[in-house]
């Protein structure tokens, strides 16, 4: 890819940090309680608090939704208000909607089975399913902004995140697009959080209020991130970091691949992408070490970590919020042994 391809001008999210537009101030989050459904003992969570879509984004209507796609339109209201862009001056048939989940709308998914279990199929109510479906958040995204160019939904095991930000740079690369909003999330339900407990991936952390120095597993999370993406130069604004290059492979020598990537470069700060494993024990970070000859600098976001396969854009965020803003940064996620998707974007 062309150096610069394309810059980062606009950013929202819905997180535990709550409903933000731009950076996310550092600030530190501690997992809450469970209480959204019964559980047998203290569980806890990074969660998203309650909040209407419609006082951060006013007229939005969200009654009928899975929460993933509200969150999905108030992030991505609140990224093109970042970036500045009146979309009644722009083309709308040439904006484009990539979006990266792990598990999609999981909660109307989990009501229609509960449906179905409860009073067998031809009693199951029909309404949750077409909100259920994984491509519902980029639907509704682009019907609430009236955007026509290329809708794509993408999940990739373990970095959705980083897939979809690799494909809304080339839709720009290739002229299938001037403009991408680029959003990734996913939900925590009841299913997911148990599905993780009979897994034995949760730290103890989940169970206990107090402090525990033990690292293993992680703490689920939840929430959308969203960026605005488009070709370097395009507007006179800031951006928060150029879109330099990027490669992902399910299988493949993923050091080798990456180093073909950066050339003679060697990335300032690598942004681990940990996605539900501690940066400091993942998969992510021994990478990081064969490729740099370190994991210093290495961007440990414990907020973001659960997120199932989409914490990229998330860590990205804060990364910004908290490295210095020059030279050149890595954001890496990786599954399994030779699986890896690899971003090499320019600090302004």
């Amino acid at each position: 890819m062309t150096p610069n391809l394309a810059a980062i001008t606009g950013i929202g999210s819905v997180s535990p940090y709550g409903p933000l537009a731009g950076l996310i101030p550092p600030c530190a989050v501690e997992p809450e309680a469970i209480t959204a459904w019964p559980t047998s003992g203290l569980r806890r969570a990074f969660l998203v608090k309650p909040f209407r879509p419609a006082s951060v984004v006013p007229g939005l209507k969200t009654r009928r939704l899975d929460r993933l796609s509200a969150w999905a339109l108030v992030a991505s209201s609140l990224a093109i208000q970042d970036a500045g862009i009146d979309l009644s001056q722009e083309d709308r048939s040439r904006v484009a909607v990539v979006f990266g989940t792990g598990l999609g709308c999981a909660e109307l998914t989990e009501a229609f089975f509960h449906s179905a279990a409860a009073h067998g199929w031809s009693g199951t109510d029909p309404s949750p399913f077409p909100e259920g479906l994984a491509n519902a958040p980029a639907s509704h995204v682009a019907l609430w902004h009236e955007v026509r160019g290329p809708n794509i939904t993408v999940g990739c095991k373990t970095f959705s995140g980083e897939s979809a930000l690799i494909q809304a740079a080339s839709l720009l690369r290739h002229g299938q697009a001037d403009l991408a909003i680029v959003l990734a999330g996913d939900t925590l339900t009841r299913a997911v959080y148990e599905w993780y407990e009979a897994a034995g991936l949760l730290s103890p952390a989940c169970y206990n209020s107090e402090p525990v120095t033990d690292g293993s597993g992680f703490v689920p999370s939840e929430g959308v991130a969203a960026l605005v993406l488009e070709p370097n130069g395009r507007r006179k604004v800031r951006a928060y970091a150029h879109f330099s290059s990027g490669r992902w492979s399910v299988d493949g020598e993923a050091v080798e691949t990456i180093r073909q990537m950066l050339g003679s470069s060697v990335p300032n700060v690598t942004i681990c992408a940990g996605n539900g494993a501690p940066c400091a024990t993942s998969s992510t970070s021994a990478l990081a070490g064969k490729i740099s000859g370190t994991s210093a600098g290495m961007v440990r976001a414990p907020a973001a970590a659960g997120l199932t396969d989409t914490s990229a854009l998330l860590h990205l965020i804060l990364a910004l919020s908290s490295q210095p803003p020059s030279g050149q940064a890595l954001l890496l996620g990786t599954s399994g042994e030779n699986g890896f998707a690899a971003l090499l974007l320019d600090l302004p």
